[in-house]
């Protein structure tokens, strides 16, 4: 289990040993330091306490073991370089002195001396480095002894702070953990620390999109139930009227309505779909590529060249810029213009004319984009009604031609999706003008 509690105590308890370990280097160099100025000095005072003794010439028989505690050798000779004297016969020091202080390596190890000629004799006195080591190491562990005693007291303590700095945390989490699912207001952000906040926040976000979803999704599928009740109706009633036609030309007629009933129950339940699938939270996985607005006007307009024919509607582009690229979802954008075409067509009168026209913004323009135009000489929007001509089942009053209400809403929705504006104003056919502006392609593309 990835603990933050136990990761935190660890790496606090981590970083104490360190500190620790080296405040004691610290420590033992600077008692060293001090060590060294102090022995130095003794070694100068001892050298000096010697210059009024007197001392014989070197006996042959040998001196007595000195005693174990006494850390010091010392060596006197005349002026003729005759030792006088040697406290440790069986010490390895030079049998010459090197005046003043200096640091001698031997078989028993490093030696600190210090020589100083004194009326007829030179008295040298040395010791041990290995005992101020000693004693500067044994000043350092007594000065982190207590520290490392109660580095469990420190443990514990560090433990109760990290445990009540997180329970803010775990309150929060608490809160969440006893939601309703449908609940999705905003998290009370009130005490918790700042850390969290734009973890609290993020969470907030997402919880206000949720809530838009929701609603959203909800609103759409009481909107389709309400949309499909009336068909669904109407097919159960030619249903009926079919099985009770006995006559060879009321069955057919019967029959025809029918099919026709099923044909627009079939294309308002695929454009439900296609709604579903162009939503802007909607999972979509399909990968966003480099597309010319002009190949998918083409495409479109051979797509829908029959369907114009006979209605008798001139189908066609006024100008079709081939610079103009956008990135996005193929099937999407050929959705788009799609749709439009199909409600131009589907609203200007026989004998009518359609423009379909691809053009840039010059590239100096602010907010420059690519536009998609669809103008036609039908009937056109008014001007009060085209922001609600794009909410979804939404029909003008006094439309005499079939269709779901969802043309223009998946329209709006794959736009938003791909960033584009969409603008619906009067054509110079004197119909309807819808356009989408899409962003440029970034230069790295």
């Amino acid at each position: 289990m990835n603990s933050l509690r136990r990761t935190l105590l660890l790496s606090l308890l981590a970083a104490l040993v360190v500190v620790f370990l080296a405040g004691g280097l610290a420590t033992f160099s600077a008692a060293r330091t001090e060590i060294d100025h102090l022995m130095d000095y003794q070694l100068r005072q001892l050298a000096l306490s010697l210059r009024d003794q007197q001392f014989g010439p070197p006996v042959a028989t040998p001196l007595a073991p000195p005693e174990e505690s006494l850390d010091f050798v010392i060596q006197v000779w005349d002026n003729r370089g005759v030792r006088l004297y040697l406290s440790r016969p069986h010490a390895t020091l030079p049998a010459l002195a090197q005046l003043g202080y200096s640091t001698v390596r031997t078989a028993e190890g490093t030696w600190r001396v210090f020589s100083i000629p004194l009326l007829d004799r030179v008295i040298q006195v040395a010791q041990p480095m290995s005992v101020r080591n000693r004693l500067a190491a044994d000043a350092a562990l007594r000065m982190l002894l207590p520290l490392l005693a109660v580095t469990p007291l420190f443990g514990a303590l560090i433990w109760y702070l990290i445990s009540r700095g997180l329970r803010p945390l775990e309150r929060l989490a608490h809160d969440v953990a006893l939601r309703h699912p449908d609940s999705l207001d905003p998290l009370c952000a009130e005490h918790v620390p700042d850390e969290a906040q734009p973890l609290v926040r993020a969470l907030n976000h997402l919880l206000d999109r949720l809530a838009q979803a929701l609603s959203a999704q909800r609103a759409f599928v009481a909107d389709a139930a309400h949309e499909l009740r009336t068909p669904l109706a109407a097919l159960q009633i030619q249903l009926q009227l079919c099985e009770r036609a006995t006559a060879p030309d009321a069955r057919a007629a019967a029959l025809a309505e029918l099919r026709a009933g099923l044909q627009r129950t079939t294309h308002l339940v695929q454009q439900l779909l296609t709604l579903a699938r162009q939503e802007p939270d909607a999972a979509n996985t399909a990968e966003h590529e480099d597309l010319r607005l002009a190949d998918i006007a083409r495409q479109t307009l051979v797509d829908h060249a029959a369907l114009a024919e006979a209605r008798r509607i001139d189908l066609g582009a006024d100008a079709l810029d081939d610079s103009a690229v956008v990135r996005g979802d193929a099937a999407a954008l050929r959705t788009l213009v799609a749709n439009l075409i199909d409600n131009a067509i589907r609203y200007t009168p026989e004998g009518g004319r359609i423009d379909l026209g691809v053009r840039r913004d010059a590239a100096d323009t602010k907010d420059a984009r690519n536009w998609l135009d669809v103008c036609d000489s039908g009937p056109g929007i008014p001007a009060d009604e085209r922001a609600r001509v794009l909410d979804r089942f939404y029909r003008g009053a006094g439309q005499d031609q079939s269709g779901t209400g969802l043309g223009l809403a998946i329209v709006r929705s794959i736009a938003e999706r791909h960033g584009a504006r969409l603008v619906l104003d009067t054509s110079a056919l004197g119909g309807l003008r819808v356009a989408v502006g899409f962003p440029p392609v970034p230069a790295a593309h």
